[in-house]
C-alpha cells in the first residue's frame, strides 16, 4: 500500500453544523408512493437553513434593535 493515503478526516456533529449555518443548506426533495403505477400520495419538501447573519440581516444595522 501507499504510505501516502490519509485517513478520513473526523467531523465533529457541532463542526458540521456551524459550517452548514454560516454557509445556509437549500433542501428541495420530492416523495411519490403509488401502487401499479396509480401515484396515490406525493410529499414536496422546501426548506433553506441558514443563521440570521448568513442571511444577510444584522442587528446592529438598525438603531432601533442595537442595544
Amino acid at each position: 500500500m501507499n504510505g501516502n493515503t490519509r485517513a478520513p478526516a473526523q467531523i465533529a456533529l457541532i463542526d458540521l453544523l456551524d459550517r452548514v449555518l454560516v454557509t445556509g443548506v437549500a433542501v428541495d426533495a420530492e416523495l411519490t408512493l403509488s401502487i401499479a403505477d396509480v401515484d396515490l400520495v406525493t410529499i414536496s419538501l422546501q426548506a433553506l437553513l441558514s443563521s440570521v447573519r448568513a442571511g444577510g440581516h444584522r442587528h446592529d444595522s438598525d438603531p432601533r434593535l442595537a442595544s
